[in-house]
Formats: structure tokens, C-alpha cells, sequence
């Protein structure tokens, strides 16, 4: 998630990036523990989106 929020900053150069990732752990779907659903969600916030408290609210609002 950083890695992908940071290449974003590199290539694009904007005031803030915002990266949400929702994610399914298949070792534990598929393995003998079998349990599904084991999801995790991770984000990465930098500029304005991690700094301002009213950009970062809509972001994440958005992202749901």
C-alpha cells in the first residue's frame, strides 16, 4: 500500500494521495484453516490527505 501511495507521489507530484487496499489472505482461505473472509484492509496517507483533518475525513468517507 505505501509502495503504491509513494509511486504515486514520485510519478505525479500531487498535494496529497490516498491509498486504501482491501485484501484477502488466501494462505488462510485456502490452507486446512480454511477461513473465509479473512480479509485485512490497509492505507497509506501523505500530504494533504494525512495532514488535514477535513480532507483526510472525506477521503475516508469515500474510500468506505
Amino acid at each position: 500500500t505505501k509502495q503504491i501511495a509513494w509511486s504515486l507521489v514520485r510519478q505525479l507530484g500531487p498535494r496529497g494521495v490516498g491509498v486504501v487496499i482491501q485484501a484477502e489472505h488466501t494462505c488462510m482461505t485456502l490452507r486446512a484453516v480454511q477461513a473465509r473472509g479473512s480479509a485485512t484492509v490497509t492505507s497509506a496517507l501523505t500530504g494533504l490527505i494525512r495532514t488535514d483533518e477535513r480532507t483526510r475525513a472525506e477521503f475516508l468517507s469515500l474510500a468506505g
